[in-house]
């Protein structure tokens, strides 16, 4: 498929959140982290909410049920509807159902999300792999008490020609201590174990999006998440447009390095970003500019970032620039300079001295 290559993050003259009908909203990252709520998440999305858009939870996360999650949020304060949280275990669910029989026994190795959304898909959970007729085994996030004999159970199967499939292949999760392995992780398991390769339903792959598309209806959807790898490739292999939120896993050296299916269309710093629209990045003499900053990929290597009263010789006012002068507008430009000095690629060119004056880093 040929697409157009990504050299700058877009500019919206309305707000995101009147510019589109459904936020298909990342948890992890997004919207809470550590089980707490991230500042401004819970105010934003009740605004974006009361001026009509509509709000739908995705996540890669097979360990809890939609009513968890919804049950999860309203406590932080964002009442939330089960139906409308949408997970990988029931994007799995529906893609095994798909190609075995109704009634068909599952093996489970992961949580209760995944046994709750093979059940709605007509499908029988089991535990172990001496089941007879066994039609698939079945992996997701278990947490951090899943059992190191699971791994056993689900390569007894695999290795007797039993189908795999994975609710997603995340490395890590971020939990309130840190970043963990995630379910991916535990899918290395199991492939060493076998040399197997399972099929995946997760962002950023097809069938989550279309689980998800299928479940809110949305017309124009803006994707909102914090992962390059699986909610802005998940919106590229989607074909629909994307809001990275620096509140999560990416940060700012992450961003200008991304390759062309790692670009969003958007960029803000947390959910306050679906109340605003979104400024435009422009070709100047030299490099691109943003509100007052312009960037530049210098042949040296490097990209260097000025303020406009640099340029008309006055001097800058500090490492943020002068007051009123925004340093999301001046990772913009730089988004701008690396991408189309990236090109269909990744952009190496030296970013440090750049980040650190907009303090990124």
């Amino acid at each position: 498929m040929t697409r157009q290559i990504r050299t700058s993050p877009a500019a919206c003259d309305q707000s995101l959140h009147q510019a589109y009908d459904t936020a298909l909203l990342d948890l992890d990252g997004v919207v809470y982290a550590g089980g707490r709520a991230i500042g401004h998440a819970v105010e934003s999305l009740a605004a974006a909410r009361a001026d009509g858009m509509h709000l739908a939870y995705v996540t890669n996360n097979a360990l809890r049920t939609p009513e968890a999650v919804a049950e999860h949020l309203g406590e932080l304060g964002i009442p939330t509807e089960a139906a409308e949280v949408i997970t990988s275990a029931q994007a799995v669910a529906r893609l095994i159902a798909e190609q075995v029989e109704p009634g068909s026994k599952v093996l489970v190795i992961g949580g209760e999300g995944l046994r709750v959304a093979l059940r709605e898909r007509g499908l029988e959970p089991v535990e172990s792999a001496d089941e007879e007729g066994l039609a698939a085994v079945v992996q997701g996030y278990g947490g951090p008490d899943l059992a190191w004999g699971r791994f056993a159970e689900a390569s007894y199967a695999i290795n007797r020609g039993v189908p795999w499939y994975a609710s997603n292949t995340d490395l890590t999760i971020p939990g309130a201590r840190g970043i963990a392995p995630g379910n991916g992780a535990a899918v290395e398991v199991v492939r060493i174990a076998t040399g197997a390769e399972p099929q995946v339903a997760g962002k950023p792959l097809p069938p989550m999006h279309r689980e998800t598309v299928l479940r809110t209806g949305a017309k124009r959807p803006l994707v909102v998440g914090d992962r390059l790898d699986t909610d802005i490739e998940g919106a590229f292999n989607g074909e629909v447009d994307s809001l990275l939120v620096l509140t999560g896993v990416t940060d700012a050296e992450q961003l200008l390095r991304a390759e062309p299916r790692h670009r969003p269309t958007y960029v803000d710093r947390d959910l306050r970003g679906l109340l605003a629209g979104q400024p435009e990045v422009v070709p100047a003499a030299e490099g691109f500019r943003c509100g007052g900053w312009t960037a530049v990929a210098l042949n040296s290597g490097v990209l260097e970032l000025s303020e406009a009263d640099e340029q008309d010789g006055t001097g800058g006012q500090g490492p943020a620039g002068p007051a009123g002068l925004d340093p999301l507008d001046g990772l913009r430009a730089l988004c701008a300079a690396a991408w189309t000095a990236g090109a269909e690629g990744v952009c190496t060119l030296d970013a440090a001295k750049a980040l650190a004056r907009l303090g990124f880093q």
